[in-house]
């Protein structure tokens, strides 16, 4: 693909190119649809590495990106297309959240609920049931619209995500066990039924019944049977939400009864920054890359 138009696949997807741009010898492109589960148009990013050019299908790694963003956050600050250029690796970064006129939105504007905080879920209270299908979005409909539209190995899927994201690359994979073979996250919000952001989000969008919480917690998704091979996990040792927000040691005791390995790297100095997500990226991307091979 290559500059602004639109493309229509076998299914009958539509998706307008907005920009491309060759970074690493691939395309970094951004791409907009219209979404039938939030009923809204959506905005993701594509980097297609140059190995795409011979045709052949590659592995594609999910990037989520956290509370306030868009997909333009690691699509610009996440230092990501050198090492997807050379391991041939697709990376995908969705929206976090339906927008546009409309949209419900926080009645006073907060930060951490509503717009750019969609927590990919699949809301049931009114207002946002109609528009906030995050869940849906990420594990139904965009998956298919990639597949459609670009050389993705589907059979070869990775998931990872920075805090809200995180939680969200966490949960997907736990619900969808088999799709993704590797797993990893960015400081993620590890407990959502525990800490103040989670129970306002999902207080808001599912309701006082914190039992249908439970399918998108991920140390409570573990707690009830749900498993993953194995999880990769940075957290800066100098982030501000650590002990309030994102209690890494609530997924790792998880984690540690159900006998999932997990390799927790807490990294001293690092705040919840893209300067701490940009300087593991490589990592991330290598660990995912040598379980997504063949």
């Amino acid at each position: 693909m290559g500059g602004q138009g639109r493309s229509q696949g076998q299914t009958g997807m539509t998706i307008e190119t907005i920009s491309t741009n060759r970074s690493f010898g691939g395309v970094q492109g951004v791409y907009r649809h219209a979404s039938r589960e939030t009923g809204t148009d959506m905005v993701f990013s594509v980097y297609l590495p140059p190995q795409a050019e011979s045709g052949a299908k590659l592995p594609v790694v999910w990037y989520l990106s956290g509370l306030t963003c868009t997909h333009a956050n690691v699509t610009e600050k996440g230092e990501f297309r050198r090492a997807c250029a050379e391991l041939g690796l697709i990376l995908v970064a969705p929206d976090t959240s339906p927008r546009g006129e409309g949209v419900p939105d926080d009645a006073d504007g907060a930060y951490d609920f509503g717009l750019g905080a969609g927590f990919y879920v699949d809301a049931t209270e009114t207002p946002f049931a109609a528009n906030y299908r995050m869940r849906s979005y990420i594990e139904q409909e965009l998956p298919a619209l990639i597949a459609e539209h670009f050389p993705a190995d589907m059979a070869r899927q990775g998931i990872t995500g920075h805090s809200m994201g995180g939680h969200g690359a966490l949960t997907i994979a736990l619900r969808n066990p088999g799709r993704y073979r590797s797993v990893s996250a960015f400081a993620p919000i590890s407990s959502p039924l525990n800490c103040p952001w989670g129970e306002k989000a999902l207080g808001g969008y599912i309701g006082n019944d914190r039992a249908a919480w439970r399918a998108y917690d991920a140390t409570a998704l573990i707690a009830d049977g749900a498993r993953v091979a194995e999880l990769l996990v940075d957290q800066g040792g100098a982030d501000n939400f650590l002990a309030g927000q994102l209690k890494p040691e609530l997924l790792e005791q998880a984690c540690r009864d159900a006998d999932i390995p997990l390799t927790l790297r807490m990294q001293p100095g690092y705040d919840h920054s893209y300067y701490f997500i940009s300087t593991f990226m490589d990592d991330h991307l290598r660990w995912h890359a040598a379980r997504l091979a063949g």
